[in-house]
Order: structure tokens, then sequence, then C-alpha cells
């Protein structure tokens, strides 16, 4: 009598050489599992940092021009050069500074000075950063104080030795915002008095910042009077592109064309999407490594299941099971390992990043999710027919005799 080979028989039977297996089971799956969950880690990684970097554009509630030294961009506006801007080019000063502000449709107009410092209190020392800014520094960026008040143009002109901490610097330097008002800060031998505290951003750098008078950097601080950036702030859509076109034009008076980058914020967004699609794509040829030595690993352990069961199959053989049964037996334990190993995978991966969004904010979108079971599901098919295929083909009184 021929044996079933329906669909419900096939897993009962799948199952049934499984559950004799366990460990070896487990251990089948585990390399598929590990491959599914690095693909969707890393995918979810990589959207948690356009997410990130998506967010801080969105902190700031004015439309921002960027001017920054050396050529940002390729000329067909692609990212192909992008951030070669922070590594060389000019330096603008105050001439430049002031120049700018003759662009009237422009709300805010911030020139920045930036350095990696150490700062120190009485009693605790850290790593930090200092920020040289303007009196529009505060609303262009939308910043919350959460104790004490921001400077003015008037301080800045007196060049006064006062400070606006970040949330982070605070924190560990003061223990609370209400304790560091009136305190001061040692930055670069010199001291600073603390008169207020910003809300946290979950920038890094911003919240581990100093941001100081600029004026009150020339010096020990900043000697050759520059700035690493200057930033326009517009609050109406519509002027965003003629503000940038004036600075374009004013900077050209002084520099050549490559020599700078003046960028909106639109133009940022984008090309971070364009950079995040590359990286997406890499990470998840990364991951696919995985996965393939999962695949590599499930062929192993099913030829080595095919010479276990050889008498199995002789049998089957003898009592009317045909090659294409056989084949389907095989396969389809194949493909269970890696479908099992697939959903293990995705449920780990969830589970991680439900955990890392707490304090970062990792995605999962759908696209990871079809790519990584449909990959482990064809991985299965595929090393799942070698040694399914050296089964069928076994000859039944060969495969009987078989010790």
């Amino acid at each position: 009598m021929k044996p079933k080979n329906n669909l419900s028989n096939l897993l009962f039977t799948s199952f049934a050489n499984f559950k004799r297996n366990k460990i070896r089971t487990l251990l089948t799956s585990l390399g598929i599992m590990i491959g599914v969950m690095s693909v969707v880690l890393l995918i979810a990684l990589g959207l948690g940092l356009k997410n990130y970097l998506k967010q801080q554009f969105e902190n700031l509630g004015s439309n921002l021009v960027m001017i920054s030294p050396g050529n940002m961009f390729s000329d067909e506006g692609g990212a192909a050069n992008f951030g070669a801007g922070m590594f060389g080019g000019i330096e603008f000063d105050e001439k430049d500074f002031k120049n700018l502000q003759k662009i009237t449709e422009a709300n805010y107009i911030v020139p920045l000075f930036f350095k990696s410092l150490t700062l120190k209190s009485d009693l605790e020392e850290i790593s930090g950063y200092v920020e040289g800014v303007n009196e529009d520094f505060f609303p262009l960026m939308n910043f919350e104080f959460l104790a004490g008040k921001t400077f003015t143009k008037s301080d800045i002109q007196r060049k006064r030795k006062i400070a606006v901490l970040g949330f982070t610097v605070t924190e560990k330097l003061f223990q609370s915002p209400e304790k560091a008002i009136g305190k001061t800060i040692k930055i670069s031998n010199q001291r600073f008095k603390v008169i207020g505290v910003i809300e946290k951003r979950g920038d890094n750098e911003q919240d581990n910042s100093a941001i100081v008078p600029y004026k009150s950097t020339f010096g020990n601080l900043n000697p050759d009077k520059t700035f690493f950036s200057i930033y326009l702030g517009v609050n109406s859509d519509e002027n965003v592109l003629l503000v940038k076109e004036k600075a374009e034009k004013i900077l050209l008076k002084r520099y050549e064309e490559d020599e700078f980058s003046v960028i909106e914020q639109t133009e940022m967004l984008s090309t971070v999407n364009q950079i995040f699609g590359i990286v997406n794509a890499i990470l998840v040829a990364i991951g696919s490594i995985s996965l393939i030595v999962g695949g590599i690993g499930i062929m192993n352990i099913m030829y080595a299941t095919v010479t276990e069961r050889t008498k199995e199959v002789g049998i089957r053989r003898a009592i009317g099971a045909t090659e294409k049964d056989i084949l389907n037996q095989f396969l389809s334990e194949s493909v269970i390992l890696s479908v099992f190993g697939g959903l293990m995978g995705l449920l780990l991966s969830a589970l991680i990043v439900l955990i890392i969004r707490q304090f970062f904010p990792a995605a999962i979108n759908l696209l990871s999710v079809a790519i990584a079971f449909g990959v482990s599901s064809f991985i299965g098919i595929f090393f799942g027919v070698f040694p399914a295929r050296r089964a069928a083909k076994l000859p039944p009184i060969e495969a009987i005799r078989y010790e």
C-alpha cells in the first residue's frame, strides 16, 4: 500500500523526526535564527540612526540654512562629496558674519565656534564641548530653559565670561539645574559663571556642551577668531531659497565656489536619506552572509540525516513510495527548520528592538521582515534540495541492505 504523502502527513512525519533529535534540530535552526536576527537588527539600527538625525532636524522650528567650509556636495547635488567640508577648506570670520547680517529675510544669523575641551567644576572634571554663539542661537534651536536664562547681545559685546550648560554637563558637574545656577566652571583655565541650563535634547554634543558668547572665546579658546559654521534661520518657507542665494552671492565676493557650501534643511535630509539607503543595502548584504552560513549548516545536517535514515528510505520505497514522495519528505523538513529559525530570529529581534527603543529610536519595518523571512524560507528550499534529491535517488534494495 502506498503511504499517504499529503501536507498533514508530511508535517506529522517531519515533527516526529525532529522530536527524536531535539538538540540537533535546535542547533540546525540556530544558524538561520542568527542570520535573520542579524538582518533585521542591522536594518533596525540603520533606521534608528536615520530617525535620530531626522528628529534633530525637526527640533529646529525655523527653516535652517547652514553655511560650512568646503564643498559638501557634488556638482549634481548628490551625496558623493558629502562631509568633505568638515575636514578642510576656508575658515569664516566676523567679517563674513557681519556681511551675512545684511540679509534682511534671515530672522536669525548665528556664528558657531565649536571645540572639544575639558570642563571643570570645583569637584568634578569631564570631557565636553564649548560652543561659541550669539543670542540668536537659543530661539533658532528652540531651546527650553530648565533653569536660569540666556545671555544677551550686550553680554556678547562686553565679552562676559558666562555660560549656558547642556543637561548632561549639568548633571555630571552639579547634579541638578538649580544647583548649577550661579556656580562657575573652568574652561581652558578660564572661569565662566553658569547663568542657565537647557533641556535635554538627546544629542550627545549638545547635551555635553557649555554654550558661551562667541566673543568670549576670542583669545585662548579661539585665537584666530574663526567660526566652524554659520547658521541662518528663516521663518518663512518662501524665503529659504532667496536667503540661500543671497548668502552664496555674499560669500562669492571673498571665496571661490568650491571653498564653501550653503545648504538648506531639506537638502541635508535628502542627502541623509540617500546615504542611509546605501548603508541599509550594505547592512542587508552583511547580514545575509549569516543566512547563507545557516543554509549550509542545514544542508550538512540534512545530508547526515539522509545517511542515518537510508534503511528507512529503502523500506518506504519498497512499500510504494515514489522518488517524489521521498523528495517532498526531506525537502519539507529542511523548509520547516528554516521557517522555525526565521520565526525565532524575528521574535528575538523584536524583543531586542523594544529594549533598544528606550535609549535609541531603532525601528523594524515590514521590508526588513519580508526580506529576512523570505530569504530564510528560500534558503531552506535551496539548500534542502541537494540532500533531498540524494535520498530520493537511493536504490531501494541497496538502501534496505544499508547498515
